[in-house]
């Protein structure tokens, strides 16, 4: 199963944030739709997923912690998005830490922090530690320290890369914090992501003149195997003992590297492709839904599900009428209340009704969508089908004129 995540810094838009949409718009004719997002200022954390594996991406959560100015004001920080796939849980954290040279304990306290404050409300999962896999990444803004910049920049020149990496501070750090050093992080082998002139690929040539440094940065962390005699909940720690040994997940970085063409910004943007191998805890959605008969704007239409395992339903839970090709879970035609719009009840199929005024004139390809208001998520996805097309005709009657002296 193939990730890829990436993240930037926005200004704070009062509104629809372009970076989203263009995500979208771009990621949904390749079959992938928005999952869930989190903004605190403009720190900003996007999660797409192809279509096949959205009913399989339950119990999404995301959240934020400020570390700017006493931590209120948002400028520094993390957002992170928590979710289960196939089972397995797994968070995504983007942070933006405390800038400068001399502040490289301060940005390990403000990751700690993060880490220690920020929870879920999940039994599985309720801190970021306890997820079996976290991405890491962001402006984490750890610099190279003791090295001047004639020889940084020679060594950039040169590709000779590696000899930068023993005075990154962030390198330099895990050998002392016991917490980063459970993060795993892919050779350094691309010139430093900061600081660059705008619309150029020239460093920093202001006054300031900023040492180029690998600011951006993204770690990975396998949860480490259960130690029963170290913990007093022996039996929650046995339970996840037996589940990582059933249901194994190893995790493999294929390309870390950034993107040297992005001119719009001080920083180049880093990328990261990880290949997921794991044994699925489950394989069948929580609910099969269908349409039934033919579907136009003539007619009301119906819908027929059914439950295929227990789950939390609710009152607030919906299927929505999607186009093919739809960005998110908000990009619907239209919906209906699961228990609202119900006309029959039969032990496992249930139906539900979609007035003719809401199904569009113009037809297409369309699937539907039911969407648990507990879980937070898509949990079944029907196969695309067609709605088809109305052209309504005037009719012009035309009459033969008759003659002045027909009575």
């Amino acid at each position: 199963l193939d990730f890829g995540f990436c993240l930037r810094f926005v200004s704070d838009f009062v509104f629809e944030d372009p970076w989203s949409q263009l995500f979208m718009s771009t990621l949904a004719p390749r079959g992938y739709i928005k999952v869930s997002s989190i903004r605190m200022q403009g720190l900003l954390l996007l999660f797409f997923s192809k279509l096949e594996h959205v009913p399989f991406i339950r119990d999404i959560q995301a959240t934020y912690t400020r570390t700017g100015i006493f931590g209120y004001w948002g400028n520094k920080g993390g957002v992170s998005v928590h979710l289960s796939f196939y089972g397995h849980m797994l968070c995504f954290l983007n942070c933006h830490l405390a800038a400068h040279m001399n502040y490289a304990s301060e940005r390990v306290d403000e990751f700690e922090y993060i880490m220690d404050t920020q929870n879920f409300e999940c039994k599985k999962a309720p801190s970021i530690a306890d997820h079996r896999l976290v991405f890491w990444f962001g402006d984490l803004n750890f610099r190279i320290q003791d090295h001047g910049m004639h020889f940084v920049r020679s060594c950039i020149n040169d590709q000779k890369y590696e000899l930068l990496w023993s005075k990154d501070q962030l390198i330099m750090m895990k050998t002392k914090e016991q917490m980063l050093q459970e993060f795993e992080e892919g050779p350094l082998d691309f010139p430093p992501t900061y600081k660059f002139d705008l619309n150029s690929d020239t460093y920093d040539s202001s006054g300031k003149k900023r040492k180029p440094a690998w600011t951006d940065r993204i770690l990975w962390r396998l949860r480490p195997k259960a130690s029963v005699s170290e913990d007093k909940n022996t039996l929650e720690k046995v339970k996840q003992l037996e589940e990582d040994e059933e249901y194994p997940l190893k995790t493999r970085q294929d390309l870390y590297t950034s993107n040297m063409e992005y001119k719009i910004s001080d920083h180049k943007p880093v990328i990261g492709i990880f290949t997921l191998e794991l044994r699925k805890m489950y394989e069948t959605p929580l609910v099969r839904l269908q349409p039934e008969g033919d579907w136009s704007a003539d007619i009301d239409s119906i819908i027929i599900y059914s439950p295929l395992q227990p789950f939390p339903s609710s009152s607030w839970d919906w299927i929505g009428l999607y186009k093919v090709g739809f960005t998110s879970v908000t990009d619907y035609i239209t919906y209906t209340w699961v228990k609202d719009d119900e006309v029959a009840f039969n032990e496992e199929i249930i139906q539900v009704y979609i007035s003719k005024e809401e199904i569009p004139v113009r037809g297409g390809e369309c699937v539907l969508c039911y969407y648990s208001s507990t879980l937070r998520c898509i949990i079944g996805i029907s196969e695309p089908f067609k709605v088809i097309k109305i052209v309504h005709f005037s009719r012009n009657v035309w009459r033969e004129p008759q003659s002045k002296d027909t009575v």
